[in-house]
């Protein structure tokens, strides 16, 4: 059973305006989906109706087996409030209150106020320094990440972000980014509405509107992981094409396309990334050369024993490399007796399996 499920949504204001019109999808446990397209497609609409805060005009939304049409207004609150947390691009703070009791007003809406919560909730994001100082003391991206401590205090089971980042500087942002990427590794359900394509590249699927009409469902890659892997061989590559251990990111394709993965990178201290320019860490680099080792080595087994042809080798090893153990990538090494390169020349890192001056 989907962990929400929308079906002919429609949203009408007056007579004429429809702000959605017949969208249906579903969000899997624990999926992470963005939801994109131009400014008045009908994308903060969309939201508000997951999150109970609007009701659909016509189509039933159903959230854990419940459809929300079929709750009254109490019991709709209750819904918000021990299932969902959002997350505003305008914050929402309440002015005259400090960030710890802007995260504990949360609480009180729960019946359950607990300061030492609230405060581990704003050390997690943080912000432990800052617990008694005004919104108005607090930066942008001090004052996102308070609302994400709000939204999270309840422990809920499904965050709704809407322009998560919209307000931010890049330094901000991916600080934002990571918290949601470590609350989806969690198993978080999050629904994320953003305009940035390299934001919404972050989650694992994202749901296009047009004018109130879901125009398209694209998947990235299944896990975040895998992404990291791929962006990593880029760098690799690029390091080899050009010979230098600094790559200039502006001249990266995947950088352009991926900037906010790559600044969580560098958050991880998997890349460095200074005046333009990125270079591996020595973890970085580890990795980077087990996904290139891995993938070198499933273009060699298609060619060598399948007599695949080389133009379709790279998307055939793309397809299982993330699937390889490391017990059968090394399997594969010695079966194919450790070859030293792959089938279009390029070096093949050794393996700890490799003989002494086996491999490149």
């Amino acid at each position: 059973m989907p962990f929400i499920e929308a079906r002919g949504l429609t949203k009408r204001y007056g007579s004429s305006i429809a702000a959605l019109r017949d969208v249906s999808f579903s969000v899997g446990k624990g999926e992470w989906v963005a939801v994109m397209g131009p400014s008045g497609s009908g994308k903060s609409t969309l939201l508000n109706l997951l999150g109970g805060l609007d009701r659909p005009s016509e189509g039933t939304i159903i959230a854990e087996g419940q459809s929300l049409a079929d709750l009254p207004a109490s019991e709709l609150a209750r819904f918000r409030a021990e299932k969902v947390g959002f997350i505003f691009q305008q914050f929402h703070l309440v002015p005259y209150l400090t960030a710890l009791e802007n995260v504990m007003l949360a609480q009180y809406f729960h019946s359950l106020a607990d300061e030492a919560e609230a405060i581990q909730a704003l050390t997690h994001v943080g912000l432990g320094d800052r617990l008694d100082h005004l919104p108005s003391e607090l930066s942008g991206g001090e004052q996102q990440r308070v609302c994400v401590a709000r939204a999270l205090i309840n422990q809920p089971n499904l965050i709704l972000a809407d322009e998560p980042t919209g307000n931010l500087d890049e330094v901000n942002e991916a600080l934002v980014m990571g918290l949601l990427t470590e609350l989806h590794r969690e198993g978080h359900t999050i629904v994320m509405v953003t305009h940035d394509p390299e934001i919404g590249r972050m989650a694992e699927r994202r749901i296009e509107l047009h004018h109130g009409r879901l125009t398209e469902v694209s998947f990235f890659p299944s896990h975040e992981e895998e992404l990291i892997d791929n962006l990593l061989s880029a760098v690799w590559h690029a390091r080899e094409d050009t010979g230098a251990s600094l790559v200039d990111a502006g001249a990266m394709p995947e950088f352009i396309e991926s900037r906010a993965t790559f600044r969580l990178m560098a958050r991880e201290e998997l890349i460095a990334f200074a005046d333009g320019r990125l270079s591996f860490t020595p973890p970085g680099e580890q990795r980077a050369r087990i996904a290139i080792r891995r993938h070198r080595l499933a273009e060699r087994l298609f060619y060598d024993t399948f007599g695949l042809e080389e133009d379709l080798l790279h998307d055939n090893a793309h397809k299982i490399e993330h699937s390889l153990s490391p017990e059968v990538t090394e399997k594969i090494c010695k079966f194919l007796n450790h070859p030293r390169t792959c089938p279009h020349g390029s070096p093949i890192p050794p393996g700890a399996c490799c003989p002494p001056g086996t491999g490149a």
